[in-house]
């Protein structure tokens, strides 16, 4: 692989990425970028490319840190600074998928601390990123606790290390660029927010545009040296324009105005918390910069929603991310709407605080209840009057609620209508209340009284399962759902011979192991003498991800009682808690004449859920060939990630009406079927889905061979399922 980078300007396309990547360069208040897509879509070539657009950065003498010598870090462990520094380039750092915690943040220096018996502290990546960019390549791989570590720095601009006896904190600021391909699964979306902007990137499609990317990428790996001196005047003007941006961004005027229209434009979208509203601020400004303006416009409040809120809009793990251009067309026009005219006298705005300093001004002759403004009462018909309605509609319906509409009772869906029985038509929505959903449109009140209309948005109502396990202790891929070893986690006690690395040394075991033989060993000073037999390994436990395959009986047993929109919600539920724990899922269905894998193993738990709505009913039931399929479905997967371990969720009412082989008992051959799953080692759980005066109770017997309990749908949830599978 050549040294040389590929030039940021000979990307071809995407130039969303370009820009979102361009503008945390130029404001580093940002908070970076998440850019998801396709594999082969050049995402890591952009990211590598930029750092050679960063000025170079004036570092102080000496320091490991990376401390400004004009302004050091008054808490840096290297200070205080003698003055005086050297130039280096901007560091682009990479954190790789298989990064320990002490390597992300660094930890105590075994070798000064085992030979000279003191306590130093070996810096981590996240000291090296500072003042530079960090770079997480299939950021949704990383393990959960190091992502936790990465943002929060990326949030607080500092890294506070305690742990093995070290107390250390430095500053760590950092442009933060995180790449990921959906289709290996999703961010939490309470992670997802903490990353500034976020992109979309696809392959062209243009036959002319894919036709000059492999032109380019072909000619740079014929040559690197020679391809980057044709695009070295073109990345030398964007890194000029970057310089350039960043000493115009101090003088960028945001005007009330703007901040106005960036909050109604949040409000509209429902998103959660204020971090959107300061994020497209910041971004606002610095694409007012980038485009050499002095004060901030709509055009610059426009591109930073695009980019910040698309992310934002997931409240659920099977929501996808983005955003319509066409809502947020309608979003602004409707803010220009509350904004009124502008005056060109005051360009601040209406709402200027110096209108009036002294405060001073006739009274506002509109009633109370009116809503105050400059604007006056809202003109029928506009959005105001809208809200303004919408408002005194839902204040007269909680006042007088509808007959039999508890607070309780499960809301309907976007539609407005609802399935619950006995409910009359037109009846006014409760409110959301815990473990519930809000269907129904919500106006947001500003600061003045008047009402921002919000974007219709259903909110399903989040069964919560309970939560399965499997016995013993694995060692597999580090999750939350069963007990494991796993390489992070608390150390639950030491071993008796030394570690695997040295992340993972019991200091204090070693330090006793030692200890009784110093003065036979001639210790006469500082320092302990140590022997290779005193070292201890640290055994940690955590929890690991595992593989959790759904067997799932769609035959017109279940179908005929109208039960699979019930069954739906549950796996739903089940979905949604394998995706919170980072389990593996898979997705194996049985009717008619056989078993389909519906979805071979994956990461990507939405995926499952899409494969779970095309999901086919109706015919007899295989019971026994959905077992065997899922039994070697299990013993593939073995072979690819021998480390994780199954567990096997079945969801049938056990009525099987289809033998494994000619002449034989259906419900006996399904037997057997899930005793060959035990012997293979599979833990199985099986929901009952029976229901009715008369139960046969097969699956229980189905359960007994494969040694399983079983839950019956009332057991499975802490929820209304069938509240969920409505919605």
């Amino acid at each position: 692989m050549s040294a040389q980078g590929f030039p940021f300007s000979a990307v071809v396309g995407h130039d969303d990425l370009r820009l979102a990547l361009v503008l945390n360069a130029v404001h580093d208040g940002v908070g970076g970028v998440l850019v998801r897509g396709e594999k082969g879509t050049a995402k890591s070539t952009a990211v590598r490319a930029l750092a050679s657009l960063l000025p170079a950065v004036e570092v102080a003498t000496g320091c490991r840190f990376g401390c400004d010598p004009a302004a050091p870090d008054p808490a840096c462990p290297d200070g205080p600074h003698p003055g005086g520094g050297t130039a280096r380039p901007a560091r682009l750092v990479e954190l790789p998928v298989g990064a320990t915690e002490d390597r992300l943040v660094g930890s105590l220096d075994l070798e000064r601390a085992l030979s000279a018996g003191e306590r130093a502290y070996q810096p981590g990546l996240l000291a090296e990123a500072h003042r530079g960019v960090l770079y997480v390549d299939e950021v949704n791989l990383l393990h959960d606790h190091l992502v936790d570590l990465l943002l929060d720095a990326a949030a607080m601009g500092r890294v506070h290390v305690e742990r093995d006896g070290v107390s250390v904190s430095h500053a760590s600021r950092f442009l933060l660029v995180g790449t990921m391909n959906p289709e290996e699964g999703e961010l939490r979306p309470q992670l997802l927010d903490r990353f500034g902007l976020t992109v979309e990137v696809k392959a062209a499609r243009e036959v002319g545009t894919r036709v000059e990317v492999v032109r380019r990428r072909m000619a740079f790996e014929a040559d690197p040296a020679a391809f980057g001196a044709a695009w070295a005047a073109a990345d030398a003007a964007v890194a000029a324009q970057v310089v350039d941006a960043r000493a115009r961004l101090g003088s960028v005027r945001l005007s009330d105005r703007e901040l106005a229209r960036i909050a109604f434009v949040c409000a509209r979208f429902d998103v959660d918390g204020m971090r959107a509203d300061l994020v497209i601020a910041r971004t606002a400004t610095a694409h007012a910069a980038w485009r050499g303006a002095d004060a901030v416009a709509e055009e610059d409040v426009r591109v930073a929603a695009r980019l910040a809120l698309p992310h934002r809009r997931r409240r659920d793990p099977f929501d996808e991310p983005g955003i319509d251009e066409k809502d947020l067309d309608e979003a602004l026009r409707d803010a220009e709407d509350y904004l009124g005219p502008e005056d060109p006298k005051d360009p601040d705005g209406p709402d200027d605080p110096d209108d009036d300093p002294d405060g001073g001004g006739e009274p506002d002759p509109t009633p109370d209840d009116a809503p105050t403004g400059d604007a006056g009462a809202p003109e029928e018909g506009s959005a105001e009057h809208r809200a303004t309605e919408q408002r005194a509609t839902e204040q007269r319906a909680a006042e007088d609620p509808a007959p039999g509409n508890s607070p309780g009772a499960a809301p309907a869906g976007a539609s407005g209508t609802s399935d619950a029985p006995n409910e009359p038509p037109g009846a006014p929505e409760p409110d959301g209340t815990e473990g519930g959903a809000q269907a129904a449109e919500r106006p947001a009140a500003t600061g003045e009284g008047t009402a921002i209309p919000l974007g219709e948005r259903a909110r399903l109502d989040r069964a919560q399962t309970r939560r399965f396990t499997i016995p013993g202790v694995g060692e597999g891929t580090p999750g939350r759902r069963s007990r494991a070893r796993v390489d992070t986690g608390r150390i639950v006690r030491p071993t008796d011979g030394a570690p695997r690395r040295a992340a993972d040394l019991h200091l204090l075991a070693t330090i006793a192991a030692a200890a009784p033989f110093q003065v036979e060993r001639g210790r006469s000073g500082p320092g302990l003498r140590l022997h290779r037999a005193d070292l201890r390994g640290a055994v940690r436990e955590g929890r690991e991800g595992n593989l959790v395959l759904f067997v799932v009986d769609a035959s017109g047993s279940m179908a005929a009682r109208k039960r699979m929109q019930t069954v739906s919600g549950a796996i739903l539920a089940l979905l949604r808690d394998a995706y919170q724990r980072r389990d593996k899922v898979g997705l194996v269905t049985f009717r008619s004449a056989g078993a389909e894998l519906v979805l071979p193993p994956t990461t990507s738990v939405p995926t499952a859920q899409v494969r779970l709505a095309a999901m086919r009913t109706g015919g007899r039931t295989p019971l026994a060939d959905g077992l065997l399929l899922a039994r070697r479905t299990l013993a593939g997967e073995r072979v690819r990630d021998p480390r994780r371990r199954p567990l096997v969720v079945l969801v049938t009412d056990g009525r099987a009406t289809v033998a494994a082989r000619p002449g034989g008992d259906p419900v006996a051959d399904a037997c057997r079927a899930a005793g060959l799953l035990a012997a293979d080692g599979a833990h199985t759980v099986v929901v009952d889905c029976e229901s009715g005066f008369v139960r046969l109770g097969l699956a229980g017997r189905v359960a007994a061979a494969a040694g399983a309990p079983v839950i019956t749908m009332d057991e499975l949830t802490v929820a209304d399922l069938t509240a969920a599978a409505s919605a």
